[in-house]
């Protein structure tokens, strides 16, 4: 697969901008802040989409925002190729490890197929310090945070429970509870603030997670307590085959109005914004004005996980509406039409995108099998009769195919 075939899959045009405000110092009053956030939310959009940020339209053309554009005003081209290739990158690695689990090599795969600009402009906002709280989706923000990407996918083999040192690179273990890392997350940086540091911590979520009891829960606490974290959630529009319009009455940004602190949607296909207003959100924690709700609206363009089937619940019209919005084209666009980029880079990238492929095969398919009682390690403390039963029934069925292959 070409870095063209894997970036002409397109995800809608956005319209206007709208969002918390502030100013681009990095310093401040909360009082001040409060002014320019209450300022921010009366701005209104034009256009046929929702209100968001966006400082990249699907066409790849650069508009202006006066509250965000100061946080991406010193980006270099070097720097805007560095996004390119991390969302590139990070399609292929989706790509391989969708191909990998239909070929046997992994039980289940949740594919981010358009959501890279989210993830990718989010996570080259935090720092080196910042501790990061992900779903099991958050591939593009492992890969901002150094983590392997072959490391992800032992968890999906079944062969570790991560594979990775969370405190290694401040990003922690996928969590599959759903909703669940929010309230770790708010307890870590209430910890952080205790501690008196000035890193922030970032715990991404879904739009289905949305609608469980522990997010609202952790907006709560961390508002109560002025806690720096900012919770990003990916509005893909689906949370499986439940449509968001079942899940809300109001723009998921909205509920942060209600427990008390600043909520900003942004175009979630535009990573120039999702840096943007992450930067933003993150440099607001740091500087002690409490969490923040970023709501990054984009599609999923694949299926929930690989049992999933997304044509039984969705109309083939609305994905490809969304095609044309794809994140990858736009930036290419734009860095082509500013001569930031050559034939010779997207050359280079494509090399190193087979590459990226090849390895991720290699090491997955030397990958041991999992330890297939495993499963009965753990359950209880001191053991139980039911799941000692249990393990002798499950080793008699396995022993069953090893007596067919014998022709027994």
């Amino acid at each position: 697969m070409t870095v063209e075939s894997t970036a002409a899959r397109k995800p809608r045009r956005s319209a206007g901008t709208t969002g918390a405000k502030s100013s681009a110092s990095t310093t401040g009053t909360k009082s001040a802040a409060s002014k320019r956030t209450s300022a921010a939310a009366k701005k209104g959009t034009t256009g046929d989409g929702p209100e968001l940020v966006q400082l990249l339209t699907p066409e790849g053309k650069r508009v202006k925002d006066a509250t965000y554009d100061p946080y991406v005003a010193d980006i270099t081209p070097d720097e805007l190729r560095g996004l390119y290739r991390d969302m590139v990158l990070t399609r292929r690695f989706d790509a391989e490890a969708t191909s990998l689990q239909r070929q046997g090599e992994l039980g289940l795969w949740a594919s981010l197929l358009g959501q890279e600009a989210a993830q990718i402009g989010s996570g080259r906002a935090t720092r080196e310090d910042d501790y990061v709280f992900p779903t099991y989706r958050e591939h593009g923000v492992a890969w901002c945070r150094g983590v392997d990407p072959t490391n992800l996918l032992g968890m999906f083999r079944g062969v570790n429970n991560g594979g990775w040192d969370p405190n290694s690179n401040n990003f922690h273990l996928y969590t599959i509870v759903i909703g669940s890392q929010t309230l770790h997350a708010t307890g870590y940086a209430m910890g952080v603030a205790k501690d008196g540091a000035d890193s922030a911590v970032i715990a991404y979520f879904g739009d289905g997670a949305s609608s469980q009891g522990d997010v609202a829960e952790s907006f709560t606490f961390s508002a109560v307590y002025n806690a720096p974290v900012v919770f990003f959630c990916q509005n893909n529009q689906w949370a499986i085959s439940e449509p968001t319009e079942k899940q809300t009455r109001v723009p998921l940004y909205q509920r942060a109005q209600g427990f008390g602190f600043p909520g900003v949607r942004v175009d979630g296909n535009d990573v120039l914004a999702c840096l943007a207003v992450t930067k933003w959100a993150l440099e607001r924690a740091r500087r002690g004005e409490g969490p923040t709700l970023v709501e990054a609206y984009t599609y999923r363009m694949g299926a929930h996980t690989t049992s999933d089937d997304p044509t039984k619940y969705r109309a083939d019209e609305e994905r490809e509406s969304w095609e044309a919005k794809d994140p990858i084209l736009r930036l290419r666009t734009y860095l082509e039409a500013s001569n930031h980029a050559d034939e010779g880079f997207f050359a280079e990238l494509e090399a190193e995108s087979e590459a990226l492929g090849k390895r991720v095969r290699e090491v997955v398919r030397a990958m041991p099998d999992p330890d297939h009682f495993a499963i009965f390690e753990n359950v209880y403390a001191d053991g139980h009769a039911l799941v000692d039963e249990e393990r002798a029934q499950f080793a008699a069925y396995q022993a069953s195919f090893a007596d067919e292959g014998e022709g027994k």
